[in-house]
């Protein structure tokens, strides 16, 4: 598999982090990459980084958003902007490196709960 930076997603997430007012995440320490010739079905995905690495090596919590070329570049754009803010809801509030699931005591990262927060932006 090959990846590529992309610096029109992080421009985007720059954007989306500021609309949606997710002031809990950094965007400096959000990276973009888009994927080609991926094996996986997802249209995206968003990487950690375990919390040992901040505790041991000192590095700080950075995330990942990865699109996958073959599926992301198809997307209208209004469910380009829907699978870029599922990524960044599994960003917890903590910005520890950890992910948060799809489904959590307080919270859901599902399509209903993106378009709830698709309405303050469209």
């Amino acid at each position: 598999m090959q990846y590529k930076k992309a610096p029109e997603i992080k421009r985007q997430i720059r954007v989306l982090i500021k609309e949606l007012k997710f002031t809990h995440i950094k965007p400096n320490q959000i990276h973009c990459i888009r994927s080609f010739d991926a094996k996986t079905r997802a249209v995206a995905r968003i990487w950690g980084m375990a919390k040992i690495f901040h505790e041991v090596v000192g590095i700080e919590p950075n995330y990942i958003i990865e699109v996958n070329a073959k599926r992301f570049d198809k997307l209208s754009d209004r469910d380009k902007v829907k699978t870029l803010i599922h990524e960044l809801m599994h960003i917890p509030k903590t910005f520890s490196g950890a992910l948060l699931s799809h489904r959590g005591r307080y919270y859901e990262i599902s399509d209903r709960e993106v378009e709830k927060i698709l309405k303050n932006i469209f």
